[in-house]
């Protein structure tokens, strides 16, 4: 998939933050444009109160830096702007070092489809100042709303407990591109297929769909309009059976049901858009069965997201199918995931790596320091602790300590001998050149099933989970502790001072 080839002619170097321009310029005018970061993309909290959230949005990645470049058309633009005394805002040499900037940054990430957790890194970017910067707003657009779909369609998913569930929520979805990244994200997270046609063309991704309420009413009555469907399509027709009258629209499915059946087709199945889907799925599973359809399936839709899906299940209504649109591509009930970017180490004039610290009165957002990556630990195929740690560090070969970042109270002591391990960040890029070779969708899908599979089903729980082990190693801890200390007390000195 090419964004900026099949979305948009052009370079999206202006998708950005306004402020990310306004750091750029001032990078290269105070000599700091090449001085080498590194920043960290993550997210401080897993959305819908959920225990477990899934990554997605790295080939969006891959095809956008590949591309990353400003284009003359950006630079004449940028070179009208003006400030607020009326001068220009760019000096032409700025624009001009723009126009010869090439993408060289190294970026380690968390492979799509990995289930993740608080606090540690998605994304790793390393590279000139100026270009880690100016990755911020795109990287964090993508990451933030694939990754939230995709998590929103697994708890979905997980709620259906293996029936399909297909996506149909383009007509909700925020806009154009919001539309087709759902529809990537829903497939990833574990979505059967999608109504998005673009999107099954873009990404390969199977589509399906039946009739609306329109095709109902365009007809004289609703068996004409069944009869019909039932012509043009005799090996897939599921009939939409609400229109009117639910109980006597499946007495007009099995009608021509039995039609088709006399002519060697078989009707698929019908669908319940409205009303008690509880009780009329249980009364039209009765009425198909007595009429020799038990095959035939029984879909459901009508604003239905995990929870409502569960209610369903726990009355044991007869739906075989789930159709999920609006609460699924808007991630009706969390807008946004939340995700953030940071810088955590930059190079000095004697090539050491300073690792950078940001305070806050939440502790919550105090960021972690260094040039750090994440291991996880596995016992019996099932994923026990993840644990953040210095890059260089050396590791104790017989223990590791690890520390909430948010509660230092709670640690957990890991023993390698008894654990297998995988790092978690991929090299992606080296100094700007593509070294991973992208999976196809299929298997980033294939992978998100692996990963909830080796996650505790007290983790998938929908309401409460079982918090998952994650912690900073013992000497990465005591490092941000030690930083926040000394700028708190460099605070204090400069208090004195006033």
């Amino acid at each position: 998939m090419k964004i900026t080839k099949d979305l948009y002619q052009g370079s999206l170097a202006l998708l950005t933050d306004f402020y990310q321009l306004t750091m750029a310029y001032a990078y290269w005018k105070s000599g700091k444009a090449e001085q080498e970061a590194v920043f960290n993309l993550f997210f401080r909290k897993h959305p819908f109160q959920g225990g477990f959230t899934i990554a997605a949005g790295l080939d969006y990645i891959v095809d956008y830096c590949k591309n990353f470049q400003f284009s003359e058309e950006d630079l004449s633009y940028l070179a009208t702007m003006q400030g607020k005394d009326g001068e220009l805002l760019f000096e032409s040499g700025f624009l001009d070092y723009l126009r010869k900037m090439k993408f060289s940054c190294d970026i380690d990430a968390v492979e799509e489809g990995t289930v993740v957790f608080p606090n540690t890194p998605l994304v790793r970017v390393k590279g000139p100042l100026i270009q880690c910067q100016l990755l911020e707003t795109p990287l964090l657009n993508i990451i933030n709303f694939q990754s939230l779909i995709a998590t929103k369609a697994s708890r979905i998913n997980l709620a259906a407990q293996g029936e399909p569930v297909l996506e149909f929520g383009l007509r909700r979805a925020q806009g154009i591109d919001g539309g087709l990244a759902a529809s990537r994200a829903a497939y990833i997270g574990g979505c059967s297929s999608t109504s998005n046609v673009m999107a099954g063309k873009l990404f390969g991704i199977p589509v399906s769909g039946t009739h609306a309420h329109s095709w109902i009413m365009s007809f004289e009555t609703e068996l004409e309009a069944f009869e019909a469907y039932a012509d043009a399509f005799p090996d897939q027709s599921i009939f939409l059976v609400d229109t009117y009258d639910t109980v006597n629209g499946i007495r007009n499915a099995i009608k021509v049901g039995n039609a088709l059946r006399s002519k060697g087709k078989e009707m698929v199945g019908i669908r319940i858009d409205s009303g008690d889907l509880a009780y009329f799925s249980n009364v039209a599973r009765e009425m198909l069965d007595e009429a020799g359809f038990p095959d035939a399936k029984i879909v459901a839709s009508n604003d239905l997201d995990e929870h409502i899906i569960t209610s369903l299940k726990g009355q044991e209504a007869s739906i075989n199918v789930w159709g999920v649109g609006t609460k699924l591509v808007t991630a009706f009930d969390q807008p946004a995931l939340g995700g953030v970017y940071k810088l955590s180490a930059i190079k000095n004039e004697n090539g050491e790596w300073i690792p950078k610290i940001k305070l806050s009165q939440q502790s919550l957002k105090i960021n972690i320091p260094g040039v750090h990556t994440v291991k996880r630990f596995f016992s019996k195929g099932k994923a026990v602790a993840d644990m953040i740690y210095l890059e260089d560090q050396e590791l104790n070969p017989q223990a590791a300590l690890i520390i909430d970042p948010n509660d230092p109270t709670r640690r957990k002591r890991m023993m390698p001998a008894f654990y297998q391990e995988e790092i978690l960040l991929k090299p992606i890029f080296n100094q700007g050149k593509l070294i991973y070779k992208l999976p196809t969708i299929n298997q980033i899908r294939e992978k998100v099933q692996a990963q909830l599979e080796s996650l505790d089903k007290t983790h998938k729980r929908l309401v409460n989970p079982h918090l998952y082990p994650i912690g900073l190693e013992e000497n990465l801890h005591h490092l941000r502790m030690e930083l926040v200390l000394k700028a708190k007390q460099i605070d204090k000195d400069n208090e004195s001072e006033k």
